[in-house]
């Protein structure tokens, strides 16, 4: 079941004009109101959310809205340079997922079909997706459910946070909702009301022909898609410049082995036209388009780029058994979503020496079956203290620190640091025995101490602390590091505490 996720900016004209530099457009601490002249008249378009609580509404009289507030900031409104970045933000959602489109004036609309699990389910997804918008000054309000038309309504008209609607329950979820949640025209809106028609509910189970014959067919269709009784293609949004190939077929396909034939012939097309730019791909989007108007996509991302067809291949293989070709597909489109510069490399012969081990494509394949945020790996950060000395960071991350190789280090560093009981003389000399997690243990090797200081530029209780580390070997042969927190004589160096912070293999 397919599911789509409709985003609605309820401020996208004021906020945009905020976010452009030199708009000329005042802070967030003054009320901004757009304006336009529709039948001779000037009125209001846009409103931000001061001017809002104010009692200024979008078409409203200019003449009334200066009576409520003096002090309203009026600037010319620009239609068509709200659609346009309404059609670049578009683009830099298609990072979420394959399919998404701008839902003019206000919104953009998202299949996230097969997509949600690599940013950790829907809900997950969502909350992303809202936070960074609000990073860059967006108020954004988010609604999943299984039809267009239903996630638009609930973002619009189902409270200030939206929400999801489990599957299956989109026409039950909206029955509640007004009129005019269908996308219907304001005088059709107007003439529904007239009747007594303000719910979907009062009309979502009427006999369909004197509604028709009464309002004409949008009514009728709006319910459908809505429901999900008709389909509602979603036409994504690509950049100018971006290198796609398709294949339009005379008879809809719908065979596995042929789909996955002319998915490969794409690929070889996608890879020899990204070689003539001197490019590779990091995000490729893969759309089969239905004969019933729906569209499965398919999604790969890479480490770095690439531009194997072989490499590419794998990675769309393990994705085709989520594909469902209905009644047949008719066209399918690759596009290269995301592209970098690649270069042309030479391989390494017998002659030259051996080559770097190659793990991207492993890094790939792993990250494209349980998600982007799922692979990392620990490489060293510039510290003295253990456990700020490790951090996690992408696979094909370039890290320049290296490991130091001064001191032993433990193959396994506890979480945090462990209570342990110690015999030992102080200040300098190890344990002679020590209790950790209800055994005594008695040490037959040891080596230290290491003292480690703290990072006095970071914490204020750090400018004198201390940790004495040590090395040691039980009588069976096992390996701990241990600390003692402080120098064994002052107080301020620490709580002269014993720790168990890591084991040896």
């Amino acid at each position: 079941m397919s599911r789509v996720l409709s985003l609605y900016l309820p401020f996208w004209a004021t906020e945009r004009l905020r976010r452009t530099p030199g708009s000329g457009a005042p802070g967030r601490e003054v009320p901004l109101v757009l304006k336009g002249v529709e039948r001779g008249k000037r009125i209001v378009t846009a409103v931000d959310d001061l001017a809002l609580k104010m009692g200024v509404r979008p078409g409203m009289p200019v003449t009334k809205a200066q009576a409520l507030y003096n002090d309203l900031f009026l600037m010319d409104a620009d239609p068509v340079e709200d659609t346009r970045a309404l059609e670049r933000l578009a683009i830099w959602a298609l990072r979420m997922s394959p399919i998404v489109a701008a839902d003019a004036p206000d919104g953009l609309v998202i299949d996230t079909t097969g997509a949600d699990h690599l940013h950790g389910g829907e809900a997950n997804m969502l909350n992303t997706i809202l936070q960074r918008l609000e990073e860059t000054g967006l108020t954004a309000i988010g609604s999943l459910a299984d039809t267009w038309g239903g996630a638009h309504a609930l973002a619009r008209f189902g409270g200030r946070f939206g929400g999801i609607i489990p599957a299956g329950e989109t026409e039950t979820t909206l029955l509640d909702l007004p009129i005019a949640a269908l996308r219907l025209p304001e005088k059709l809106v107007d003439s529904l009301r007239t009747l007594g028609f303000d719910r979907i509910r009062d009309i979502a189970h009427q006999p369909r022909a004197p509604l028709i014959l009464r309002f004409g067919p949008e009514l009728g269709r709006r319910l459908d898609q809505a429901f999900g009784k008709d389909r509602e293609p979603i036409e994504a949004a690509r950049e100018p410049e971006t290198i796609s190939v398709q294949r339009v077929f005379a008879e809809p396909i719908s065979a596995d082995e042929t789909i996955r034939r002319y998915t490969l012939k794409l690929l070889g097309q996608l890879c020899d036209a990204l070689e003539v730019a001197g490019l590779g791909v990091r995000l490729a989007d893969l759309l089969f388009h239905r004969v019933d108007n729906q569209i499965e996509s398919v999604r790969i991302a890479t480490a770095r780029p690439v531009r194997d067809v072989k490499q590419l291949m794998r990675l769309v293989g393990d994705k085709f058994n989520a594909i469902n070709p209905g009644f047949g597909i008719e066209i399918i489109t690759l596009s290269a979503t995301l592209a970098e510069p690649l270069e042309a490399r030479q391989f390494a012969s017998g002659l030259i020496g051996a080559e770097t081990p190659e793990i991207g494509s492993l890094v790939d394949i792993l990250s494209n079956r349980l998600g982007e945020k799922a692979i990392d790996r620990p490489c060293p950060a510039a510290s003295d203290l253990p456990e700020r000395s490790v951090q996690w960071v992408a696979p094909e991350t370039e890290v320049k620190t290296p490991w130091s190789n001064d001191w032993k280090r433990p193959t396994r560093l506890l979480p945090r640091p462990e209570t342990i009981e110690v015999m030992a003389l102080l200040p300098d000399s190890p344990p002679r025995t020590f209790k950790w997690r209800g055994q005594r243990r008695r040490v037959v090797q040891a080596d230290g101490p290491e003292r480690v200081f703290g990072e006095w530029w970071k914490r204020d209780p750090e400018l004198e602390s201390v940790r004495d580390y040590f090395y040691l070997v039980d009588e069976t042969g096992k390996r701990y590091w241990v600390f003692r927190d402080g120098d064994g004589e002052f107080d301020d160096t620490g709580k002269q505490g014993w720790y168990m912070h890591g084991l040896f293999a």
